[in-house]
């Protein structure tokens, strides 16, 4: 793939190196293109990062290959909500982890990817921006290349769908508690004083007796980060059996990441995704009467 970049009079100038940083092109994938792929031309003829670039000139390069995956492909099913060359957005079913872990040496959404990319014969490695746990379900942002990655990266948000235990009254709320493990705990999570910076934003939608839908922005990063926060102010997530919920009415925590808004690395196009619930969430929330009164596309 080569990228072209128009140099504007405000770069007249200016080293190639500086231009392409201020383009968002990573220090380390200048190297790789230095020394692993054909490196940079300016209006077609060669160009090295310590020289000068002036205003008008068409910077090109071609991205290097990508480097080989230890990633086993895997004949898995993948709903793809949206996919360009710089990047794609999956829809993970509950019950499947994101990437290979100890636990999950395969059967992955990566596995997947890594099949579908070789079923077009193409080549590539797994490179999710986002990770939800192997039991939530919903959107995973993936970068195509080197180049998109980072600039991906710190520019998403996320509109989560819980159904957590319990009324709560109609309308937006927050919780702005510090997280941090829970005891010796490699996995569970709490809020604790001693724990990081931690805030979320919510709105219930609707609530019945003994449930509430809440639309949940995680306006940080933190593992397990509305599920600490829902149980924490009493109302954990349906099937959330690890802070506190009952398994009665659903087999896994009812946690779906629903919509994605993330900057597009090339256009800088804010571009809006979205899924609807899974069955066993809709199947839950149809019961309570959760489902009259709104709409995704009002995030």
């Amino acid at each position: 793939m080569e990228l072209r970049y128009v140099v504007p009079p405000e770069s007249e100038g200016m080293r190639l190196g500086i231009f392409l940083r201020t383009c968002g092109v990573t220090a380390g994938l200048i190297k790789s293109v230095k020394h692993v792929g054909q490196g940079f031309f300016a209006d077609g003829r060669s160009i090295h990062t310590d020289q000068i670039v002036h205003a008008g000139q068409w910077i090109t390069f071609a991205l290097p290959p990508e480097p080989a995956t230890s990633v086993t492909p895997q004949p898995i099913p993948l709903s793809i909500v949206f996919e360009d060359e710089f990047a794609a957005v999956l829809n993970k079913p509950a019950g499947l982890a994101v990437h290979p872990t100890l636990n999950y040496p395969d059967h992955t959404l990566a596995n997947g990817w890594i099949y579908y990319l070789k079923s077009q014969g193409k080549s590539g490695v797994f490179r999710p921006v986002n990770r939800i746990d192997k039991n939530t379900s919903g959107l995973v942002l993936c970068a195509q290349n080197a180049f998109a990655a980072p600039l991906l990266a710190g520019q998403v948000s996320k509109c989560y769908l819980a159904i957590v235990q319990g009324s709560l009254p109609l309308g937006p709320g927050r919780v702005e508690a510090p997280i941090g493990r829970r005891g010796d705990s490699i996995i569970g999570r709490c809020v604790t004083s001693d724990g990081k910076y931690s805030l979320t934003e919510y709105t219930v939608l609707a609530a019945s007796s003994d449930y509430s839908l809440v639309a949940c922005r995680p306006c940080t990063g933190r593992t397990h980060q509305i599920r600490v926060h829902m149980a924490y102010i009493g109302h954990p997530l349906a099937g959330d059996t690890l802070y506190g919920g009952t398994a009665q009415r659903i087999g896994r925590h009812a946690l779906h990441c629903g919509v994605m808004h993330f900057v597009h690395p090339v256009t800088r196009e804010t571009i809006r995704v979205s899924c609807p619930m899974p069955s066993d969430m809709e199947a839950l929330a149809q019961a309570e009467h959760l489902l009259d009164g709104w709409s995704l596309e009002q995030f």
